[in-house]
């Protein structure tokens, strides 16, 4: 599913090609205290040597080592600054989940549009989008598309990612390449349609609030020490008073409440959430403040930054009987 390929800069006496046991290699690598080191090949090993240290590692045949595909087409492409990529990636993979049974839900969507780029994610209990802008990318594709890159590759590439890089994507129909000066990350596709979720995204509320999104955070912590075993908690958005009441409830621990202060517009609405899923929204915000929109009828609810239109996360409220 995927291959990583990384270029160091060293001083080559002599080219060959071995493998070596990657937990081996990386424990004695993280152990060696100086600097620089020699590698050789030795029949179907690595010898690994320093001025006063000398392993010898075996593996297997170099051409057993499985062939990394490639994308054939190496043409088109989308250059982006990896600061942004992070980013967008971090904000949009925590609302995606693993699933056999509904690969789309198992994947981010990529969403190219010539001037913006959308990525967006979705367990279908929440939904997170974040868009990338025509001045964040370069790019000499001249139609849009959308693929599905894989969770499990969204995860890794942002280990991968470093800041300060420039990352080139190519794709072809089956692979996607991230490509940088210092390494190439090519990954498969996920076959498949990503769910329209326009239709879901809430236009019109019932009520709205802005309050400090580090307040909101703790009272939710807090919160969630009396949650239920199905993590929930309750908002109420109490409009005469200008106020946010987040409370729990557990019938064996006890129960508690906590009112923040907010800018409220909007009759009075009360609704429950998993507060884990609530606190993600609220951590992947770049903003000092959190805009809430809520409907009745348990319609779902957007989080945002007040002033950042780039990025929304949706919830829907734990349904009641």
């Amino acid at each position: 599913e995927i291959g990583v390929s990384y270029f160091i800069n060293s001083k080559i006496i002599e080219e060959g090609k071995t493998t070596t046991p990657i937990s081996t290699f990386l424990s004695i690598i993280n152990n060696l205290q100086t600097e620089r080191l020699n590698l050789e090949k030795r029949d179907n090993g690595l010898v690994i040597k320093t001025d006063n240290y000398e392993a010898v590692v075996h593996g297997l045949p170099h051409k057993d080592f499985p062939i990394i595909p490639t994308v054939q087409n190496q043409n088109d492409n989308i250059k982006v600054k990896s600061d942004f990529l992070k980013e967008a990636l971090s904000q949009v993979v925590l609302a995606a989940q693993f699933s056999d049974l509904r690969p789309e839900l198992n994947s981010v969507l990529v969403d190219f549009s010539l001037d913006i780029i959308k990525l967006a994610a979705t367990d279908s209990f929440r939904l997170s989008e974040k868009t990338i802008g025509s001045g964040k990318f370069e790019s000499n594709h001249n139609k849009p598309f959308k693929l599905l890159i894989p969770l499990k590759t969204s995860q890794e590439l942002l280990r991968v990612l470093k800041d300060g890089e420039t990352v080139t994507i190519y794709h072809d129909n089956h692979q996607i390449l991230f490509k940088t000066e210092h390494w190439e990350f090519i990954s498969r596709l996920i076959e498949g349609t990503f769910p329209d979720y326009t239709s879901i995204i809430p236009k019109k509320f019932n009520s709205e609030a802005v309050l400090v999104r580090e307040e909101l955070i703790n009272a939710l912590k807090l919160a969630g020490v009396f949650g239920s075993r199905v993590s929930e908690v309750n908002i109420k958005v109490l409009g005469s008073k200008k106020a946010i009441e987040v409370s729990s409830t557990d019938q064996t621990l006890g129960e508690n409440k906590y009112t923040l202060s907010a800018k409220v517009q909007g009759e009075v609405v009360e609704a429950s959430f998993n507060w884990h899923y609530l606190l993600d929204g609220l951590k992947a915000l770049k903003s000092d403040d959190v805009y809430l929109g809520f409907n009745k009828e348990n319609k779902p609810t957007i989080i945002k930054s007040p002033n950042d239109a780039s990025y929304f996360y949706i919830l829907m409220p734990i349904l009641k009987a």
